[in-house]
């Protein structure tokens, strides 16, 4: 196993991108600058506690910066699973309260990537090319489950992967 100070706290975190972060920003101050300055002057009653107007202000402007930052992450997430880019933003903008966000993660693709000897696009789940038959991936030879290059033994069925085949490309980046 990795070491835990290498990982990345989130990889997914990366996807989001710069234009979407600031105008998530600049939602969060346009809706906050609405509660605390223009509605009150629209009132005809007396405020509620300002508990209570703090915490809905504070809702508001978090609801309206994660939307904005769940249609950035949509933006880049697509393109990486073959999926149109500009349809699931539209999706995600126009289909209210998040539910285009909720749509693009159940109906979503898997990742693709492409063969290193064919070019052929093929999903990061595969051990082998379906049109080369190019390993791809470290396997185990009794159950073909996934393996790290750096395993002794399948953590499926327990068999010795030194007993296995392992193409020398994967074998050059254990040593």
């Amino acid at each position: 196993m990795r070491d835990p100070q290498s990982i990345p706290i989130n990889e997914d975190a990366q996807l989001i991108p710069l234009w979407s972060m600031i105008v998530a920003g600049i939602a969060f101050i346009v809706v906050e600058y609405y509660f605390w300055y223009v509605l009150p002057l629209q009132r005809h009653h007396p405020p509620a506690p300002l508990g209570l107007r703090t915490y809905i202000n504070l809702s508001w402007g978090i609801l309206a910066s994660l939307y904005f930052l769940m249609v950035g992450y949509v933006s880049k997430d697509a393109p990486r699973r073959s999926m149109s880019m500009r349809f699931w933003m539209l999706i995600c903008f126009v289909l209210p309260g998040g539910i285009g966000a909720v749509l693009y993660f159940l109906l979503r693709l898997p990742i693709i990537s492409k063969c290193a000897a064919c070019g052929t696009h093929v999903l990061n789940d595969f051990h082998f090319c379906p049109q080369c038959n190019y390993q791809l991936t470290a396997s185990c030879g009794n159950c073909f489950r996934s393996v790290r290059i750096t395993d002794l033994y399948c953590t499926g069925c327990g068999h010795e992967l030194a007993e296995d085949q392992m193409p020398s490309r994967l074998r050059v980046m254990v040593d």
